[in-house]
């Protein structure tokens, strides 16, 4: 119920703020049906896509601004286009997930975050006032009123099972309003069947590629890295509270949860919906029930699609008077907001990021508003930059790519994963700290460590080689590529160890356990884990499809 209301409001602000509400019903038909295919496809894990956690699938709110400005240009064909070119790019983000997170730092997601409220706040106050003009003029101010009274009263005081509800309380309590001035719209509701759809309303493909397409295209394909990248943090929450043991996250199911998601949005955009993501409650709703099976997602899912195949349940919530749609969604870009201060706050405020997030952000509502160069702007690459989300996106990437370009380069080292490789690692090791002047004690606790880091990752790669060579035989695999960075980070240093995906099972995972298990009876392997955690500080592994990243934390005191 909390996914269909998602889904259903932020479709019908997309199509209603685009001028496409005669489209409206066949739009949300489209919509909860890619939904809940996307979530059964997060459950079931096919191949590299899915999750294999119970990921609930929702509209995507982050789109809102982008798809009415294409319902607005090009109809619903042009925004089917261009979703169909957002699902492929998260496809492609899925297979190189490692670089991506690298250039999406936190600031940056949560600039663009924040700044979606003042993308979307203009559409919503259009939406205030649409009411028809034979209603009472108090009619849309008290049923947005009463809408968002109950949504944050119940969100201030209720309990957090009650809280979760909030939304759909207050929706309800708007509609009932509405109803009472007569501006619900009774008449949809009546008209609409019980049950199919009409093939006749699928809106097609837009293939001209025309100035509309190539005008919005960077706004899409940049708003999908950002959708992309809180898809990721939807993924590492479900996996965090889906478990009762605490272990490492597995990028590859969110490798394969960004894969689903672009299936979902390449299913959208061929059935003319909006596009996608993982619901950011699920993992709220896990913890509070303590329920995660997969199978809960399987019928998810399948409810969504019958859902969707049930016009008149869908008529009942598209009837919903405009100003307590516009309100209840505005109460959510108030949180959103809230969401990506926390976004910029997870790694820390430091100078630098509290002036790259603070630049960005005036820049990024300077020209939503059209005050920064108004006339340039228009015309410039399209009107790219009307967008506050590009613009202030843009300026948080640029920024950041500054400071990292100035800041001490990193040592790298490109071999072999191989033991006969340690002499050459040890050398390089041995240049870099005599050229940064680091202390004999820093220098040997690196070299110890890096050895011990190695000598684990060569021993899990002996063990998955084992069992590939008892299960099919043949001979044993050649040494696979190694590439090693370096870097001082205050006191210390981190050293990343990058390869190919060797073991099944996490490195990280296993020193977890390796405290509570006694050490007698240690295995090679088990004893160059113990060792490196005595060595390190912090060992972090992050398995990906395409690599295997070791990260290494050396405290030099």
């Amino acid at each position: 119920m909390l996914t269909v209301n998602s889904s259903v409001m932020v479709a019908a602000v997309v199509f209603r703020g685009g001028g496409a509400a005669d489209y409206l019903l066949w739009g949300v038909f489209a919509t909860v049906l890619c939904c809940g295919v996307g979530t059964i496809l997060q459950a079931l894990r096919f191949g590299r896509v899915g999750a294999g956690y119970c990921v609930v699938t929702g509209t995507s709110s982050i789109f809102i601004a982008v798809c009415v400005a294409a319902l607005a240009s090009g109809g619903p064909a042009l925004l089917a286009t261009l979703v169909i070119v957002v699902a492929l790019l998260q496809m492609a983000i899925s297979t190189r997930l490692s670089l991506v997170r690298r250039m999406l730092t936190p600031a940056v997601t949560g600039t663009v975050i924040m700044l979606l409220p003042v993308s979307v706040m203009p559409i919503l106050a259009q939406l205030l006032n649409e009411v028809s003009d034979q209603a009472p003029l108090a009619a849309g101010p008290v049923c947005a009123l009463v809408t968002a009274v109950l949504i944050v009263g119940i969100g201030l005081k209720g309990n957090a099972a009650l809280r979760l509800w909030a939304p759909v309380i207050g929706i309800f309590g708007g509609a009932i309003a509405g109803a009472l001035f007569g501006i619900y719209d009774t008449a949809r509701v009546a008209e609409a069947p019980w049950i199919g759809f009409s093939v006749s309303d699928w809106p097609g493909l837009d293939l001209a590629f025309g100035a509309e397409f190539w005008a919005l295209l960077p706004a899409f394909a940049f708003i999908s890295l950002v959708a992309a990248t809180k898809s990721i943090g939807a993924v590492i929450a479900t996996q965090r509270v889906s478990w009762r043991r605490p272990r490492a996250v597995d990028f590859r199911a969110v490798q394969g949860g960004i894969a689903a998601e672009g299936t979902g949005n390449l299913l959208a955009g061929l059935t003319g919906g909006t596009p996608n993501t993982p619901y950011p409650i699920g993992p709220s709703v896990i913890e509070l029930t303590g329920v995660a099976a997969r199978r809960v997602g399987f019928a998810a899912g399948a409810i969504l699609i019958l859902l969707a195949c049930a016009p008149k349940a869908m008529a009942v919530v598209i009837a919903i008077p405009s100003p307590v749609v516009a309100a209840a969604i505005g109460v959510v870009m108030v949180m959103l907001f809230v969401v990506g201060v926390r976004e910029v706050m997870q790694e820390g405020l430091d100078y630098s990021t509290g002036l790259i997030v603070g630049v960005s952000f005036w820049i990024g509502v300077g020209f939503q508003a059209q005050l920064i160069f108004p006339d340039i702007v228009q015309d410039f690459a399209g009107g790219l930059f009307r967008n506050g989300m590009v613009a202030g996106g843009l300026t948080a990437i640029l920024l950041t790519l500054a400071v990292n370009l100035t800041q001490p380069r990193r040592g790298r080292f490109a071999g072999r994963a191989e033991a006969a490789e340690l002499a050459n690692i040890q050398a390089f090791l041995e240049a870099f700290a005599e050229r940064h002047n680091w202390s004999d004690a820093l220098k040997q606790r690196l070299a110890a460590a890096a050895e011990e880091a190695l000598a684990a990752l060569l021993q899990s790669e002996a063990l998955e080689s084992e069992e590939t060579q008892s299960e099919e035989g043949g001979t044993a695999p050649e040494a696979r590529p190694l590439q090693m960075t370096v870097r001082g980070t205050g006191a210390g240093a981190t050293l990343e160890l990058v390869t190919a995906v060797a073991s099944e099972e996490n490195l990280q995972d296993r020193i977890a356990l390796l405290r509570e298990e006694p050490a007698d009876g240690d295995s090679v392997r088990d004893v160059s884990l113990r060792l490196l955690r005595h060595l390190a500080s912090s060992v972090r592994h992050q398995q990906f499809h395409n690599a295997d990243v070791l990260t290494v934390q050396v405290d030099g005191r």
